[in-house]
């Protein structure tokens, strides 16, 4: 199915991001638009201090956006509600969980919490949902487990679980596979791109790996110094936009490959 005829998830028009106090506005980037649309697995992408996580704050409601519109499956994001947008949004952001002390279970039924009634009691059909997401992260062996006993790893896959049962149709993570190892970064990626598949929810992700988001992503984010584009991961290396992220002195992007190399 084209792209014309999926749904639109998430959409930005003439967005600017950025932050304002009463004496000046500082803009990160501004002209940014992108449309999201279900089921695709998205990585944003640009150099350390380009503006990602302002980015990301800002189309996740947690920082105003400077101009510009925001839409969540065509509901602009200001006319959101607290407990509508949890369930049309789930967030996996860096910090550390308040309590390590919780069941593997337990942190992952907090995604629930949108959903259950004034007492906060599970229904057959939340305990349902909460299985399935640990099924679907391979995680039911870790179920009855504390979180201060996982590994980085594991950790993360429980946090991707609890989003899964927060049964949203948009996933936004910010860099999922900080101080992970390398085999574990492309376990992840690849996991959220399989969830992406199976699940037809949109998965966006910031990340470092662009090497890893080049090979498995459906489209790319790309914030640069002068704009922020959004396309697949060929047509950014057919217009040259990966030659832009460094400086040249250093880093080159071999076209060939779709990936960085260490100038000698």
């Amino acid at each position: 199915m084209s792209n014309t005829n999926k749904h639109i998830v998430l959409k930005t028009k003439d967005l600017s991001i950025g932050y304002k106090t009463k004496k000046a506005e500082t803009v990160i980037a501004d002209n940014i638009n992108i449309e999201l649309h279900k089921g695709e697995f998205i990585g944003l992408v640009g150099a350390n201090g380009i503006g990602k996580s302002t980015l990301l704050r800002t189309l996740t409601n947690v920082q105003n956006s400077l101009s510009g519109s925001i839409y969540i499956n065509n509901k602009l994001l200001s006319e959101f509600q607290p407990e509508d947008l949890a369930k049309a949004m789930s967030l996996v952001l860096t910090e550390q969980i308040a309590s390590k002390n919780l069941s593997v279970f337990e942190l992952v039924a907090l995604g629930r919490q949108p959903y259950t009634n004034w007492i906060g009691n599970l229904s057959e059909n939340d305990i349902t949902i909460i299985n399935r997401s640990l099924q679907q992260t391979n995680i039911e062996a870790l179920k009855h487990k504390r979180c201060f006993e996982l590994s980085d790893g594991q950790l993360q896959k429980v946090m991707i679980a609890r989003a899964l049962a927060q049964d949203t149709d948009l996933i936004i993570l910010d860099e999922p596979t900080t101080h992970l190892d390398m085999y574990h970064k492309a376990y992840i990626l690849k996991l959220l791109q399989k969830l992406a598949k199976e699940t037809n929810k949109t998965i966006l992700f910031s990340s470092h790996e662009i090497d890893l988001a080049i090979q498995l992503c459906d489209k790319m984010i790309v914030m640069t110094a002068n704009n922020v584009v959004s396309d697949t991961p060929c047509n950014l290396i057919s217009k040259g936009t990966f030659n832009t992220l460094f400086p040249k002195d250093l880093i080159a992007f071999d076209e060939n490959t779709g990936s960085f190399r260490v100038k000698k």
